[in-house]
């Protein structure tokens, strides 16, 4: 059952984990339709998926002379399609095959009039199977999916307070389908060193995405090689000496495996004061990055944003 009294949820991934995959893989679908038709923007922000009080979106896709989004309904268990033109298509996020739900959305922006191809190959996934060829009969918890939306809004609104009090570049707060996770980074403003590379991305996107010094931040709701909603941060290049830094609150350690740190959703949703854990989690692992790193904080930073009031400028 969705607990509808509290905005933080039960997250159980062993429980939810075969609909948390089913939920991630349809995602990408829909991500890679934005990948194909949308230009590049710096660091693939232009693949990104965000949160709306429904679930989440992929926003405005250009297709022509039109423009058209889709929109992920974790409410009413479905997915939408809809045109600029006024078209729109409806399809059940339920029990049952990748292959199934591919041919679906291909078939709902056919007609529509929108002509795309995309790759179908899985990114970030281990073991990944075309989606045209992925006929394992996968469940959908709608529950489950309510729980992570329901976390997912709370998190996005301290997330995007967070990013008001940043003069210098930084990203939107956005949803990753590959990696499925939400997150946000802040940017020192200087070039960092080419990035080795890594399993799950290619060279040149990896090159491209962490192509300035960064600290960024975020929310996952758990994975096969970590089994927990978690929060995490880290920085690149990370500094000397930002595996040790003393960051906030008391629960938040540096997972050397990972190489970030992380702040488990248990103990955030256990604190007093949620909201404020997770600021500080935030503040206080980006202090370590810029201080570590040496980045001009007076010149970058400024107070949390107040609805109505403009930023003092002096």
């Amino acid at each position: 059952m969705t607990d509808k009294t509290t905005p933080w949820p039960t997250l159980d991934w062993p429980a939810w984990r075969e609909t948390a995959l089913h939920l991630q893989l349809m995602t990408q679908v829909a991500g890679k339709v934005r990948l194909t038709l949308s230009p590049w923007l710096n660091h693939s922000w232009h693949v990104a998926l965000y949160v709306t009080p429904r679930g989440l979106t992929t926003s405005s896709i250009p297709a022509g002379a039109r423009s058209f989004q889709i929109d992920f309904d974790l409410l009413a268990a479905t997915l939408l399609v809809s045109c600029s033109d006024g078209g729109e298509r409806v399809i059940a996020l339920e029990a049952g095959l990748i292959a199934a739900f591919y041919a679906a959305v291909m078939v709902a922006l056919a007609d529509l009039g929108i002509e795309v191809t995309i790759d179908q190959a899985p990114s970030e996934m281990p073991d990944a199977v075309r989606f045209s060829d992925d006929h394992a009969v996968r469940p959908y918890d709608a529950a489950a999916a309510r729980n992570f939306h329901r976390a997912l809004v709370r998190i996005d609104t301290v997330f995007k307070a967070f990013r008001t009090c940043f003069l210098g570049k930084a990203s939107p707060v956005h949803f990753f389908w590959g990696s499925f996770d939400l997150a946000v980074t802040r940017f020192s403003g200087r070039r960092a060193p080419l990035h080795p590379g890594g399993p799950g991305l290619p060279l040149d996107v990896a090159r491209e995405a962490y192509s300035h010094e960064e600290s960024s931040a975020g929310f996952w709701p758990g994975s096969d090689a970590y089994p927990h909603p978690a929060f995490y941060s880290y920085a690149y290049p990370a500094p000397d000496g930002f595996a040790g830094a003393t960051v906030a609150p008391a629960a938040a350690q540096f997972d050397g495996g990972l190489g970030e740190f992380i702040l488990r959703y248990d103990d955030v949703s256990a604190a007093a004061d949620p909201d404020a854990a997770i600021m500080e989690f935030l503040q206080s692992t980006y202090a370590a990055a810029a201080d570590l790193g040496g980045w001009d904080r007076d010149a970058l930073e400024c107070g949390v944003g107040v609805p109505g009031i403009p930023r003092a400028v002096t």
